[in-house]
């Protein structure tokens, strides 16, 4: 960072310091706090390890990005926080072992940031805030994941060289001091000799996601843009994969075709015969959902898995992941995706999380008839995935212990896991979720980990159970912030909404709706985790979902609350809609 942004790091000392009970990491100057789920007590997975790597560059790139010149005020928070978390994954994929860190930020990050923009509480990256409580509600997937995204394509726009002169120039002006969006753009304005007008208001000012589709005319193709109603169309520069099958059954890139949308359409000349894919927004260079033709939509379902490159194949599957959730892909085309990429993926920046969508996709998206089938779907993956590479067994055992269904996949689960603490307690969770807790392996369990938060472990496989007393507790477990940490809230999520449940889980949506205010009046990042994993997921209907609006509308609800129910309200009618047909 110091020598690509001209401006080495002048303190003696760069201090990390774990504190016990910390949720995330905090970018003190010259001291970074983490939070000590970070400090792994178990082997951790390769998508572990790379959050991690991408956590400590987020952290250290905030020294210039946040400290070293500083927001003036809280519109331009996107200077913070997008800022470091693009040099992160920038950092991730330039300088360390994780260089597909851009296909793994698409398949994990950026989907929260599609989710989040086309959810009614969307809002520009750059927006007036009249205080510091509004100021809480930016720190969301549209400020970092978009914002990253949105840095990403500027990247692209003028050129990394460019950028970096802009950077290095902003550092030299503005260092020790505060700065604006104003004043960053001057600096690469001045580098790049480009009027950037447009893109800012574009990109910067505008919410909302354009989508993107090709046409095919008597010319060739022509890409188009279709912004957000009551908006212009953003300029984009972005790639057109032209992809032709070979005769070992892959796909081969014949050609990339850069393209550079202003007005709203562009050109997208190509040479030779039909292509077998056109894959839009290779490389991923820009944010926007593309929308292909019914005979691409296809392929890609079918062929995702034979794309020769990482960000490639990531671009496929979450294309086919956001025609998921705009209806026009179903649950079991996804799985089916899915499973055809994962049982041939090489990169293990993206088994992981591919293989935790494909299991989001069967639990959570999947109408009730299809569910079932689903799952064991997914099983069988998550047991190819580990037979191809035995180094990936941990991974399949945390897919297996939320979809295992049969009784040789149990089997299988239980035999991989071995004596792994982690992984038992994953196990015991999944039983736990098919009414077959065994409290004797859990005491076992207990006694031999030396993890201080095993005790919360207990509370995740007492919460899996189909019973309303365990829901119970486990519900005040996590909304008094005493039982279980902000770094194991993931899991929680994980073990409490359970498929199947239903009956039990229906009364949380009356209870959610109680906790709002109590969960208004907490700290930030309390207020951001419990709200997000507490929202219901099974068990509520559309007349459910009324009620949490309504209820988010209320006076004495702060703006963090309001706004996490709202774009989660957003996802979950997707799913009731996938769910339905």
């Amino acid at each position: 960072f110091g020598e690509r942004f001209g401006m080495p790091f002048p303190q003696a000392r760069y201090d990390q310091v774990f504190v016990p009970g910390l949720g995330g990491a905090m970018e003190n100057y010259g001291c970074v706090t983490w939070g000590d789920s970070l400090l792994f007590r178990n082997d951790p997975t390769y998508s572990e390890r790379e959050v991690r790597a991408s956590t400590l560059l987020h952290e250290m790139a905030h020294m210039w990005f946040g400290d070293i010149v500083t927001m003036r005020w809280w519109d331009d928070l996107w200077l913070n926080e997008a800022f470091a978390e693009w040099a992160a994954n920038w950092a991730c994929s330039a300088a360390t072992e994780f260089t597909d860190k851009w296909a793994s930020f698409l398949a994990l990050s950026k989907v929260a940031g599609y989710r989040a923009d086309r959810a009614p509480s969307t809002h520009p990256i750059r927006r007036d805030v009249a205080d510091v409580a509004e100021a809480a509600a930016g720190f969301d997937a549209i400020t970092y994941c978009k914002g990253a995204s949105t840095l990403k394509q500027l990247v692209a726009y003028v050129g990394e060289d460019v950028f970096l002169a802009g950077l290095r120039s902003y550092f030299v002006r503005y260092a020790w001091g505060n700065a604006t969006l104003d004043d960053l753009i001057a600096e690469i304005e001045g580098a790049s000799g480009c009027d950037l007008r447009d893109w800012v208001l574009g990109w910067l000012e505008t919410a909302g996601t354009d989508e993107l589709s090709l046409r095919q005319g008597p010319e060739g193709y022509e890409l188009l843009v279709q912004p957000p109603e009551g908006t212009t169309a953003r300029p984009h520069r972005l790639d057109v994969g032209v992809y032709d099958g070979t005769d070992a059954g892959d796909l081969e890139l014949r050609e990339q075709v850069p393209v550079t949308v202003l007005g709203g359409s562009a050109a997208v000349p190509t040479d030779g015969p039909a292509a077998t894919l056109l894959l839009v927004n290779d490389n991923d260079l820009t944010f926007a959902g593309v929308r292909p033709d019914k005979d691409n939509l296809v392929a890609l379902v079918e062929s995702a898995g034979r794309l020769p490159k990482a960000i490639s194949r990531t671009v496929a599957v979450q294309t086919v992941w956001d025609g998921l959730t705009l209806a026009t892909v179903t649950a079991a085309d996804f799985v089916r995706c899915a499973d055809a990429v994962l049982r041939r993926e090489a990169d293990d920046s993206v088994v992981e999380p591919f293989l935790m969508l494909a299991v989001q996709a069967a639990m959570f998206w999947a109408p009730d008839t299809e569910q079932s089938g689903l799952l064991e779907t997914v099983a069988d993956t998550a047991l190819a995935v580990a037979e191809r590479d035995a180094s990936r067994g941990p991974i399949a055992v945390r897919a297996l212990s939320r979809t295992a269904t049969t009784a040789e996949q149990l089997a299988e689960m239980h035999r991989l896991a071995g004596d792994d603490v982690d992984l038992c307690w994953r196990v015991l969770t999944r039983g736990a979720s098919l009414g077959r807790l065994d409290r004797d392996a859990v005491d076992s369990l207990t006694a031999r980990d030396p993890d201080p938060d095993a005790a919360a472990r207990v509370v995740l496989v007492e919460a899996a159970q189909p019973d309303a007393a365990a829901k119970a507790a486990a519900w005040a477990a996590v909304l008094d912030g005493r039982g279980v940490p902000m770094g194991m809230l993931g899991e929680f999520q994980a073990a409490f909404w359970q498929p199947g449940q239903a009956e039990v889980l229906a009364p949380y949506v009356e209870r959610y709706a109680a906790a709002m205010e109590e969960l208004s009046k907490v700290g930030m990042l309390a207020a951001l985790g419990r709200t997000a994993v507490l929202f219901p997921l099974i068990g509520i209907d559309e007349t459910g979902l009324a009620q949490l609006l309504a209820a988010a509308r209320q006076d004495g609800i702060s703006a963090i609350v309001r706004s996490t129910v709202q774009e989660r309200a957003d996802q979950l009618r997707r799913m009731l809609a996938a769910r339905s047909t």
